[in-house]
Formats: C-alpha cells, sequence, structure tokens
C-alpha cells in the first residue's frame, strides 16, 4: 500500500477539508470592543467624557471619548498579535502522525491528515482520525476517551475489529490504517471532543498579579474618594472634584499588568517555537530561569539519531568499518541474522542502519510471507526475536542487548564474563552494542510461548556508531557557565555512555550509575548519589521518575526529556517536561510542558536561554508601569491638597500618558534583546516572588526620582510667574522626556541607553520618538494647545524640563554601573 501521493493529498483537502474542527472559541471583533468596554478604566474614561459633555466642555469630552477609538485599535491590534502566535502554536500543537505520501514515511501534523491517507501506528501514537485497519501486529487501543471502559481494546483486519477512531491511544503492538473520516465527521468530532485552544491555565505569576491588582484597586478607590473630598473642600467645585477623582483612578489602576501578561505569555511561546521548542504549559516560561538540572535522553537529543553499522565482533576478532565489507563468512552472517530479526517497515534507526547495510552488501532481504510470529521487546527482556518458516522448519533469528542474547544461547558465567569484555572493548569506542543470534525449531508447537525460554546459537556481536550533535559541547558548556547541571540518561551500555560523555563534556569522575544498581537503592541513598552523578545508563524509561523525585527531594527544579509512553510519569512529576516532538509519542507530548520539535538537545539550552529572557523582560516592563503611575499618581493627588496650585495633570493628560505606556511595555520591552551574561547567572530561585520587596521598592524609587524632577520644574515654572497653562505645559513637558529617558534606561539592567541607539530594539526608539513628535506638535500648534489647555511659555522656558529629565537619566545610569560593578542586577 503506497498511500496518496502529494497532488492526491491536496486534492482531498479541497474536497473534505482540514483534520480539525472548527474553532468556535476565537472571539470576534466585537467581543473583543464588548470586553474593552467593561475594563474599569475604560469605563472611567466614558465616565470622564461623559461628564464633561453634561458640564458643556465639548471639546474636552469629544477629545476623551475620541481616545475610544485609538484604543480600540491599538487593543484590537495587540489582540491580533497574540492570536496570530496562539493560532500558529495551535498548529504546531496539533497531534503528529505518521503517514505514507509519494511512497515514503512522512511525518506530518494531524490536522494535514487527508481521507484515504495510510497511516502508521506505533505505540504511545495518538490516532489522527477515524481510520480502517490493513495491518496489524498485536495492536491493543485505549478507547476510554469515547467509551469510558478502562480496558484496552484488541484490534485486528477483521470486521468488526478493524474500525480506529480519533483521538484513542494505542496501548501497544504497531499497525497500518486507511483513513475513513477527519475533523468533525469522525466520532470524536461528533461528540464535541477536539482541541479548541491552547490552554491558557492559571500561572504563578498571573495568581501573583491577580492579588497586587485587587489591592491596588481597594487602594485606587480609597484615594479616589479622598481625592474628590480634598479637591471639595479646598477648591469647592464638586464636578470639578469628581474629575479630578476620575483622574486619580486612572493614575493609580496599572490596568496595563494583565494586557502585558497576556502578550508576554502569548508572543514569548512563540518566539520559543521558532528555536523549536513549543510550550504546551505557560508556567513553563516562567520555570525556565528556574532550571537548575537538566536530564537529556542521549540518542536523537545529544546525538543525530541517525545509527550506522561500524563494527562487527565475531569469534572475539573485532572487524570494522571496511573491513567488514572485506570479509564474508560468519561477519556478514551476523549482519544478515540481526536484519532478519527486524521488521521491513521498522522506523527504528538500527533497524533502518541494518537494512542499509543489509542492501548494500547484498544480503537476504525480509520475505514478510515467510513470517509466522514474533517475541517483542520487553522491558524486564530487551531482545526481539522473529521466526520464519523455510522447508517445514521454523527459523528464528534474534537480536538484543548482549545480556539477554547471552541468557538465550545459555551461557555459562565464564563465558558471559569473556564476552561482557568484548562488549566493553566496543562500548569504548563509543559503540552501541546488539547481540545478534539464530535457532532452529522442527516445527511451531515446538516453539516456546516466552522469548526467555528459546534455545539458540550466537552469532557475535554488531556496533552502531550515532554521531554527536556538533554544537552539544558548547550547548553543554553554556549550561554549566549557567549554574544548570547536566544529567544524561540512556538505555546504552555504561561504557558507551561514558565515551559519549567525555566528549560532550559531562564530567564522569564520580562514576556512571546504572539501573541495576537504582534498584538495588532505597531513596535516601538515591538522593545523595545524584547530586554528584552526571550519567546514568541502563535506565528503564519507570526508573527515570525516581531520579525526578530524587533530585526534586535535593530542591532542584528539574527539567527532563523523554519519549515513550513509559517516560509520562516522569515527564508529569519534573517542573519542566520536555518530550520529543519527531520520535516522542503523544502520551510523552501531553504530560510535558514543553515540547522539543527538532529533538535537539541545544534547542533546550536556547530554550531555556530564551525562557530567561522572556522572564526579564517581563519584569522590566511590570517595574516600568509601576514606576511610571508613581509620578501621575503624586501630580493628580498634589493640587488636591493645595488649593492655591495649578491642576496638572486632567484626563486628557493621563490618557497621552496611557496611549505611550501601554505600547512601549508590550512592544518596546518584550522586543528587547536579552542582557549581557544571561547564561553567566546562577538560576533564579523558584521561590523568589516577580514582585519582592525589592523589586518594588527599585521601581517606586525610579518613579520617586521622576516625580521629585517634574515637581522641581513644576515650583521653579511657578515661581517665575508663569500662568497656570504654561506652568502645565512645562511641568507636562518634564514628565513625558523624563518617561521616555526612563524608558530608555529602563530596557536594560546591563546596558547603558547609548546602546539602544544602535538599532538592536527599534520598537525601543520608535515610540518613545513618536511619542516626543507628537508632544512637539501638542506644544507647537494653536490646536494642540487648546486641546490640552496649554499656553506656549517661549522655547527658552523648556530648558529645565530637558536638564531636569537629563540629569534623571544620568543618576539612574549612575546608580546602574554602581549596581553593576557591585553585581548587583
Amino acid at each position: 500500500m503506497e498511500g496518496l501521493s502529494s497532488e492526491q493529498a491536496k486534492i482531498q483537502v479541497r474536497k473534505f477539508g482540514k483534520n480539525e474542527i472548527p474553532d468556535s472559541a476565537k472571539k470576534g471583533r466585537f467581543h473583543l470592543v464588548l470586553d474593552i468596554f467593561k475594563e474599569p478604566m475604560f469605563l472611567l474614561l466614558i465616565s470622564c467624557g461623559v461628564l464633561y459633555m453634561l458640564l458643556g466642555d465639548f471639546r474636552e469630552g469629544f477629545i476623551l471619548l475620541s481616545t475610544i477609538i485609538i484604543i480600540i485599535f491599538i487593543t484590537i491590534y495587540q489582540n491580533a498579535k497574540t492570536e496570530n502566535a496562539l493560532s500558529k502554536l495551535k498548529q504546531l500543537s496539533s497531534p503528529r502522525a505518521l503517514v505514507l505520501r509519494d511512497g515514503k514515511e512522512t511525518r506530518i501534523a494531524g490536522n494535514e491528515v487527508v481521507v484515504d491517507d495510510v497511516i502508521l501506528i506505533n505505540e504511545g501514537d495518538r490516532i489522527p482520525a477515524d481510520a480502517i485497519l490493513t495491518e496489524s501486529n498485536h495492536l491493543k487501543v485505549d478507547e476510554s476517551l469515547l467509551t469510558g471502559e478502562s480496558l484496552a481494546v484488541e484490534k485486528s483486519t477483521e470486521e468488526g475489529k478493524n474500525t480506529l477512531f480519533s483521538g484513542t491511544l494505542v496501548i501497544s503492538g504497531n499497525a497500518k490504517a486507511k483513513v475513513s473520516s477527519i475533523g468533525s465527521k469522525t466520532e470524536m468530532g461528533k461528540i464535541g471532543h477536539s482541541l479548541q485552544s491552547i490552554e491558557q491555565s492559571g500561572t504563578r505569576l498571573q495568581t501573583e498579579m491577580k492579588g497586587l491588582i485587587k489591592g491596588l484597586f481597594i487602594l485606587g478607590g480609597i484615594i479616589s474618594v479622598i481625592t474628590v473630598l480634598a479637591f471639595y473642600f479646598s477648591r469647592g467645585n464638586f464636578i470639578q472634584s469628581l474629575l479630578n477623582g476620575l483622574a486619580a483612578t486612572m493614575a493609580i489602576l496599572p490596568e496595563e499588568f494583565p494586557v502585558v501578561l497576556t502578550i508576554f505569555l502569548a508572543l514569548g511561546a512563540w518566539r520559543l517555537s521558532k528555536k523549536n521548542v513549543l510550550t504546551r504549559k505557560p508556567s513553563a516560561i516562567e520555570s525556565l530561569g528556574s532550571a537548575t538540572v537538566l536530564c537529556s535522553d542521549k540518542t536523537g537529543t545529544i546525538t543525530l539519531n541517525r545509527m550506522d553499522v561500524t563494527a562487527v565482533m565475531v569469534d572475539e576478532t573485532l572487524f570494522e568499518n571496511d573491513a567488514i565489507v572485506q570479509n564474508n563468512g560468519t561477519v556478514l552472517r551476523a549482519i544478515e541474522v540481526a536484519n532478519l530479526s527486524s521488521r521491513a517497515d521498522s522506523i527504528d534507526t538500527m533497524d533502518s542502519a541494518l537494512s542499509r547495510k543489509a542492501e548494500s552488501l547484498k544480503l537476504s532481504k525480509i520475505d514478510e510471507n515467510l513470517f509466522i510470529q514474533e517475541y517483542p521487546l520487553q522491558s524486564d527482556f530487551t531482545a526481539i526475536s522473529r521466526v520464519y518458516t523455510s522447508n517445514n522448519k521454523c527459523l528464528v533469528y534474534t537480536k538484543g542487548s548482549p545480556e539477554s542474547v547471552f541468557e538465550l544461547c545459555g551461557f555459562d558465567a565464564s563465558t558471559v564474563e569473556k564476552q561482557l569484555k568484548l562488549v566493553n572493548e566496543m562500548a569504548t569506542k563509543g559503540l552501541r552494542v546488539l547481540g545478534v543470534a539464530e535457532g532452529q525449531y522442527d516445527n511451531v508447537e515446538k516453539l516456546p510461548k516466552e522469548q526467555a525460554e528459546l534455545k539458540l546459537k550466537f552469532i557475535g556481536l554488531i556496533g552502531f556508531e550515532d554521531p554527536i550533535r556538533p554544537e552539544v559541547p558548547a550547548a553543554i558548556k553554556e549550561c554549566s557557565e549557567a549554574g544548570i547541571s547536566v544529567k544524561m540518561i540512556t538505555g546504552d551500555f555504561p561504557l558507551t555512555a561514558e565515551t559519549i560523555a567525555k566528549k560532550i563534556g559531562l564530567s564522569t569522575q564520580e562514576g556512571i550509575l546504572t539501573g541495576d544498581e537504582i534498584e538495588t537503592l532505597n531513596d535516601v541513598d538515591l538522593q545523595k548519589k545524584v547530586k554528584s552523578i552526571h550519567v546514568f545508563a541502563r535506565v528503564k524509561p519507570e526508573q527515570k521518575l525516581r531520579i525526578v523525585h530524587a533530585l526534586k527531594a535535593n530542591n532542584e527544579i528539574v527539567a527532563m526529556t523523554g519519549d515513550g509512553v513509559n517516560d509520562a510519569p516522569a515527564l508529569k512529576a519534573s517542573d519542566i517536561g520536555i518530550a520529543m516532538g519527531m520520535k516522542g509519542t503523544d502520551v510523552a507530548r501531553e504530560a510535558s510542558s514543553l515540547v522539543l520539535l527538532d529533538d535537539n538537545f541545544a534547542s533546550i539550552v536556547a530554550a531555556i536561554r530564551s525562557g530567561r529572557k522572556i522572564f526579564d523582560n517581563l519584569q522590566k516592563s511590570m517595574s516600568y508601569i509601576m514606576s511610571i503611575h508613581m509620578p501621575i499618581i503624586g501630580l493628580t493627588l498634589l493640587p488636591a491638597f493645595f488649593g492655591n496650585l495649578p491642576i496638572l495633570l486632567m484626563p486628557i493628560h493621563i490618557v497621552f500618558m496611557e496611549l505611550i505606556i501601554d505600547p512601549v511595555c508590550s512592544i518596546a520591552f518584550e522586543s528587547e534583546p536579552e542582557e549581557k551574561g544571561i547564561m553567566q547567572r546562577p538560576p533564579r530561585p523558584v521561590e523568589e516572588k516577580f514582585f519582592g520587596w525589592r523589586k518594588i521598592i527599585a521601581s517606586l524609587f525610579r518613579g520617586l526620582l521622576l516625580l521629585i524632577m517634574v515637581l522641581v520644574v513644576y515650583f521653579l515654572s511657578i515661581k517665575e510667574g508663569h500662568s497656570e497653562g504654561e506652568v502645565r505645559a512645562i511641568a507636562f513637558t518634564s514628565l513625558i522626556i523624563g518617561n521616555i529617558f526612563l524608558i530608555l534606561t529602563d530596557l536594560s539592567n546591563t546596558r547603558s541607553f547609548i546602546w539602544v541607539f544602535k538599532g538592536k530594539n527599534k520598537a525601543a526608539l520608535i515610540l518613545p520618538s513618536i511619542a516626543f513628535a507628537v508632544l512637539m506638535i501638542v506644544l507647537n500648534t494653536e490646536t494642540g494647545q487648546v486641546i490640552f489647555n496649554f499656553d506656549h511659555p517661549g522655547h527658552t522656558h523648556f530648558i529645565p524640563s530637558l536638564i531636569g529629565a537629563g540629569s534623571l537619566l544620568l543618576l539612574i545610569e549612575f546608580i546602574k554601573l554602581f549596581k553593576l560593578r557591585k553585581g548587583i542586577v
């Protein structure tokens, strides 16, 4: 069965659509605008605009209400950017499927499966569409998602047992099937169960932020009431007092927090996907910067997962590379037997290597017509045997771990010891070693029920080499510098693991811990061992869970990779579960926080680096929001308690400020490149609060400096005898320029503001420039002056504004430099 061609698949897509259910969860623009109107800040803005209208000040009311259009535009733009990121993430998160396309095996996204596709199904796969079995090998499927029945259902090509359903899980075996229904036409689609959107579960950061916003909302209400009363008793105009009270509330409410958080998490996840890492849980972005231990598989993650047969050991003689071709007899027989013990359609890398080698040497091909039985690989007996019939005889071909094959061949202790030395000799060369054996039985009835009962003749050992990914040693070094301990966990022989570890720069001075040794250790002893051990060999999937628990008991923040069904518990138990996207099963992916799309170890390290950058930029953005709200609050409240002072900030001024703050904190800060030395600092303590008192005090201090600077200019202008409109223009200019300088210095904790002008972050340069340009238009046009209640004092009178803002910038930069030299970041 060849499957469809690419052109046939395109025709099927046009005819039946994609393998997905229409997304009804996505909000339209009308609902988005409706949500905007529900925001407290928006309601306050409308209230102010309506109040001005009722007072007869139609110009001011119209301007305030007109800003609604600008805010809606910005919100829709930001939402579109976020939705676009989430939409692309959803495409990536669609379950993967292995299909036959153009006569070859191709792995595609589940939503690209079409009717009549031939799908290849293996243990641990989530079936991508309803299908009819055409070939089956001991296939069992968990259909509890549809039927509620917990027991796995055995499937075969027989009528009544040959139907597979979308979304169900393969427990064991493998098969081929032809797709019959996709999308909403599947049984799963009919009952409405499908992926509707990326799960946005509440994270620790979101919970912390909700508490902060709630506290500030209550504080805003109290201050608003105090402001109204203060204005009323000092000035006697209740309506104007009410307006100023609403302005105070607008100044206090940090409505940017939830917007910024949503954008950062969505765009952060999308940025990670560009580094071949899919974020399934937003909390993973928070945790990445805290990871202290990274546990990684070897095959396909540290290595290329591209096995080649490079050595054969027969009769205690090792033949490598070209020497294999130059020898006949037992050497070639070892490769032939190993190939015959493999499935013809296997996607296993060692089976593929054997098939390529056998074909190049023109050895016997696998004839599936003669195949009668298979003894599958088991967790407690790591060998696989296939039985063929020939001349009324049953021929058994076996390959597996040397220890298991030695057992099948009935070796005594001394023979096993001698053979293990040969295995060690091959393993020290970095080879993965399989034992090969064959046997013969007179008829099917004489075949034992269990593989362990087979009686076989030993042929030899075959060595496979899986080249190391060239970028891994540098990534290991980067982890070490970042304070992250890397631990390699593999099912390979200890000496093979040790050789690979030395090549990639992992220490083996403390020895290598094997799966058998783990079995003998209690939890306390294992907890002690994992502190210093960096290489774990011959580890079974279920033992990964014990390693995770031991590391977590040592207060480590654990990132764990995995690909199999049995890896799921360890992935779920770890702080950051990382599933393999190419070779991983759907079960592993569903249990994970991240999915590695290219199965590359370097991509994990790149994700940690990006995670640190995302967290840094989010923290800087939130700190800036807290800083800038400080002078807004101060300048709004000051005239309330001193009736003789000119009112500085009216609702229109606060709206103008918000139109600067919103895009800057969600675009400029989000686009900021990583800090210098981001991977030369230790992981962030996981218990450290995002809004710790140290961060809050530092943010409020910078805001207080800006407030003091504006007040100095404000009182200086009053002293010089300027009119109320002129005082407002000069002080507001100080606030805006000071805000722009605050943005430039807050963008980085490790670089000078001058770095921004090198063009690394265009948004950080463009957005403040636009704000400054608009301010100049407002100050120098009659319409702008009328709208903002300004009077132009003459250009020379803005010199204090520039000097004050410049002094603020230099002071904050000096503090930053001082902290850097003291090692305080």
